[in-house]
């Protein structure tokens, strides 16, 4: 590790070249109408009490897209300590960055006192300053003025400064410009920056697939030889980011571009195991085929469950598993199958910390896997009745779809018309299942076939 931070010489900040761009008001569509009423006032009382104060970071970045942005961010050159006298609805968080949350109900405008220069301060104070030997900052509280803060950012399109003074913008790192020709820029030497925070990898990718930009050539060269970077990582840091990075509507062209930088191995080294020379077994085709009908459940406003995300891309791991647990100990496979479960979700957590909640209910589905053959006498009914049979019957769907095996098929196809038929016809279908063959069963379907897109619970 010493020798790879000796080889990345650090640039010291104040030798990234920065000269200030002002964008006057009709050279930019932003407009108050679009700010939140509490982000202006926040601005607002931090100028008339004497201090600077800018809109910041992604929400001036997407207010320039035209998009709309799902928070406010406000820096200046007040403390946290005279932040909080200013507000009486502001609680101080953080160690590593200390930040204030300006409290208004259900929103909470968080403002970040200017970052300044590690080297013009004494850094020996931990209470300040402290980094790893890895070159990761553990914390970063040094302030400064408005020019250090836009260099201490991380992408030139997230360091625009929106000023309501006079409705102009400000950049320091050629932001507006990388924004107008798409394109994701580290600020500085990317090798160092990505030793100080190893998830600015993983937000690159990110915000390339959510704004449809490239990354710039020098931002992206590095990635995958710094890839193992992540594993510093708290898990449950990279729990957070894994949703931002799978579930906001993009998640598909973000798993391609993970796998293409080597990241993907880092949040879900389990599945990197099983992945083929062709990328075509049942694995891969259901983690494709999930991820296209996350992202078009998001674009259609409908509800997702991380759940079953986790639970669909684990599950062939956790079948080779419990199918080599059963051979080696020769244990029934039903009891070869639970000791799985814990063993594939005590080392998935060991990447991204999923919580309990999510690993009960991802439970539930994959043991419902087991009992849905199982449907004669009063089982098919109580199936039905458990709260996550949806979610069961959604993933048994994508199976069949990716193995294309005819038990599976019409076990798929069954349930689904069990779903829809009356209390008389899933009685016929029940009494049936005592005298005809699983494979010879094959009930016609009363109405179209309905997608694991039009259902997640």
């Amino acid at each position: 590790m010493k020798s790879a931070q000796l080889a990345d010489k650090q640039t010291p900040d104040s030798a990234i070249n920065t000269s200030i761009s002002i964008v006057p008001r009709d050279k930019h569509p932003i407009s108050r109408r679009d700010i939140s009423d509490n982000a202006l006032k926040v601005l607002y009382r931090l100028n008339n009490a004497g201090y600077e104060a800018y809109l910041v970071g992604g929400s001036v970045r997407d207010l320039l897209l035209g998009k709309k942005p799902k928070d406010f961010d406000v820096t200046t050159n007040a403390t946290p300590e005279q932040i909080r006298k200013l507000f009486r609805n502001c609680r101080l968080v953080g160690r590593r960055f200390r930040l204030a949350h300006i409290m208004f109900g259900y929103e909470i405008i968080e403002v970040a006192t200017f970052r300044g220069s590690h080297e013009q301060t004494d850094t020996n104070n931990k209470d300040m300053a402290h980094q790893a030997q890895s070159g990761m900052l553990l914390r970063d509280n040094i302030f400064g003025n408005i020019e250090d803060d836009a260099i201490r950012r991380d992408f030139t399109i997230n360091s625009l400064y929106y000023r309501i003074n006079d409705f102009t913008l400000r950049d320091y790192v050629g932001g507006f410009e990388d924004l107008k020709n798409g394109t994701i820029r580290l600020i500085g030497d990317p090798k160092i920056r990505y030793r100080e925070d190893p998830v600015r990898m993983l937000r690159a990718i990110r915000f390339a697939c959510k704004l449809n930009m490239q990354i710039d050539v020098e931002t992206a060269k590095p990635i995958p030889q710094l890839a193992f970077l992540l594993k510093d990582i708290p898990s449950a840091r990279l729990f957070e980011e894994s949703l931002k990075l799978l579930q906001t509507g993009q998640g598909y062209q973000t798993y391609q571009q993970l796998r293409r930088y080597s990241l993907f191995q880092s949040l879900f080294p389990l599945v990197e195991r099983h992945f083929t020379a062709n990328d075509d077994s049942p694995m891969e085709l259901i983690i494709n085929q999930v991820l296209q009908d996350t992202d078009y459940r998001i674009k259609n406003n409908k509800r997702v469950n991380p759940a079953f995300l986790f639970a669909t891309m684990l599950w062939y791991p956790l079948v080779e598993h419990a199918e080599r647990l059963s051979q080696e100990s020769g244990l029934p496979y039903y009891e070869a199958f639970a000791i799985a479960m814990n063993d594939i979700l005590d080392e998935q957590c060991r990447s991204i910390a999923i919580p309990k909640r999510l690993t009960s209910t991802m439970r539930d589905i994959w043991q419902l896997q087991l009992r849905l053959p199982r449907r004669q006498g009063k089982k098919a009914d109580k199936l039905l009745e458990h709260p996550k049979f949806r979610a069961a019957f959604d993933l048994l769907e994508l199976r069949a779809n990716v193995e294309q095996r005819r038990e599976l098929e019409e076990l798929a196809h069954w349930w689904a018309e069990f779903q829809q038929a009356n209390n008389n016809l899933q009685h016929e279908m029940i009494s049936e299942l005592g005298s005809i063959p699983t494979h010879r069963r094959n009930w016609t379907r009363r109405r179209n076939h309905t997608s694991s897109k039009s259902h997640q619970s």
